[in-house]
């Protein structure tokens, strides 16, 4: 299997969670027709009120490689960057469960 997993803890600033989380989920939408990408989900933290966790799940490290080199992409990378204190991301690969289509 190539499937690519990466789960991202982004901390904002104080204050800036809900900012960052709606420029987040505007950036899902430029997803949709991007090949390759099969899941991208955002979650609030339950007991942070500043992190953000960001689930993605790729066809392979290639497509998400070649996300990062898309326009819209790069502009809302260029719009969150004010907005976060600290990223953590955790690259996984998935070696099966339900939903991976596998």
């Amino acid at each position: 299997m190539n499937k690519f997993t990466l789960l991202g803890k982004l901390t904002a600033h104080p204050g800036k969670r809900e900012e960052l989380v709606a420029l987040l989920l505007e950036a899902s939408n430029s997803l949709d027709p991007m090949e390759g990408c099969e899941l991208y989900i955002i979650n609030e933290s339950v007991d942070d009120p500043d992190a953000i966790w960001v689930t993605e799940l790729w066809r392979d490290a290639e497509a998400h490689a070649d996300s990062l080199k898309n326009e819209e992409v790069l502009a809302v990378i260029q719009r969150a960057r004010p907005l976060i204190a600290g990223v953590e991301p955790v690259r996984l690969r998935p070696v099966g469960g339900k939903g991976l289509g596998v």
